[in-house]
């Protein structure tokens, strides 16, 4: 639970009106956006990140996607 629970609905609302859909992330604990399988997908390429939910199988350490 946060300190500030009105913060993290404030820029849940930011994320909205930036375009991100409902599924398409959510905040971590430590108040990060954390991007989904369903935003990467929608997205439609890897950033080549290592994205936690990164649907492509990118290898941050061999920096390749597994096909």
């Amino acid at each position: 639970m946060t300190d500030n629970p009105g913060k993290n609905e404030e820029e849940e609302e930011r994320f909205r009106r930036m375009g991100l859909e409902e599924g398409d992330f959510y905040l971590s604990p430590e108040g990060y956006i954390v991007f989904t399988e369903q935003y990467h997908l929608k997205r439609g390429h890897c950033c080549q990140s290592g994205c936690r939910h990164c649907p492509y199988g990118f290898n941050k350490k061999t920096k390749k996607e597994q096909v």
